[in-house]
């Protein structure tokens, strides 16, 4: 699981330095205002050796050391560009990239550490910091970044006008009821909270997730592509598909590996009923 989250992390390092590349209005989006070009290059090969190489290594070795050298390169990196930003008032993609890529190794590093159940089964407190872990959460992924995204790739910050609208607006609004719907069944039924350092100690089978094993994670997925679809964004469509990929590929397996550990037979039967994404058929 960790092998495949570091190998696509090289890939992902190697699509990003070779779409600065290839692609100016790319490159752009990326800079830091009064930072010349030549000296954001210069982090070409430490990137490259660094995280994307040393990735691909403990991809197929499990070396500990390698982690810990990988995340004190993202450690580097990341503080160089949030210092970058608050001295030239910009560059805040990379800054944000660079921040999500320290978060990204901090749980390949220490997984365990991410998932810890939650010390309360009150529903009045669970459901607190439910409601305060989602206005969080949705105030980044679903405006920050986006906004960010938008303003750096120089698109048009508005909503489109007419049929683009509805459908954008629609899709929304029910993928955003579907999240909060699984959030109140993990509250209710699960005795915690969606946060994985904070999560229900009792397997949730109600709700939404009488369908899909992960309701919440499927109704992220589509909040952003509805807002790509609103803003008619590729970019945003392509931060779309990396979340989904990240979480799929690499997130996934270990807190399914996690439940497994903690629910045994229970979530093994649980799985093997409830698909991932997709509804099943009813036989």
């Amino acid at each position: 699981m960790k092998g495949t989250g570091y190998l696509l992390q090289a890939t992902l390092i190697s699509a990003w330095w070779l779409g600065l590349t290839l692609n100016e209005h790319f490159f752009d989006a990326f800079q830091f205002p009064s930072i010349g070009p030549t000296a954001f290059k210069s982090f070409l090969l430490p990137d490259l050796l660094i995280i994307a190489l040393l990735s691909i290594i403990r991809s197929y070795k499990d070396l500990k050391q390698l982690e810990y050298v990988i995340l004190g390169g993202f450690g580097y990196g990341t503080l160089y560009c949030l210092n970058a930003s608050i001295l030239t008032g910009g560059g805040y993609l990379s800054t944000t990239v660079m921040m999500l890529g320290l978060g990204y190794n901090l749980f390949l590093v220490f997984p365990r550490r991410t998932f810890r159940e939650s010390e309360s089964e009150s529903f009045f407190i669970n459901g607190l910091k439910t409601l305060i872990q989602i206005v969080c959460f949705w105030g980044i992924s679903l405006v920050l970044f986006p906004w960010i995204i938008l303003k750096s790739f120089n698109e048009v910050i508005s909503i489109q006008d007419g049929i683009s609208l509805y459908i954008g607006i629609t899709c929304l609004t029910l993928f955003s009821l579907m999240g909060l719907s699984s959030a109140y069944a993990m509250v209710k039924n699960g005795k915690g909270t969606p946060l994985p350092i904070d999560q229900t100690s009792q397997l949730v089978v109600t709700g939404m997730y009488k369908y899909v094993r992960n309701p919440m994670a499927v109704a992220g997925i589509g909040q952003a592509i509805s807002i790509a679809w609103m803003y008619q964004s590729v970019s945003i469509l392509i931060y779309a598909f990396i979340g989904a990929l990240l979480w799929h590929l690499v997130v996934r397996p270990i807190e399914e590996k996690d439940m497994e550990t903690r629910f045994g037979k229970t979530y093994n039967e649980y799985r093997q009923k409830v698909s991932c994404w997709i509804p099943k058929r009813k036989k």
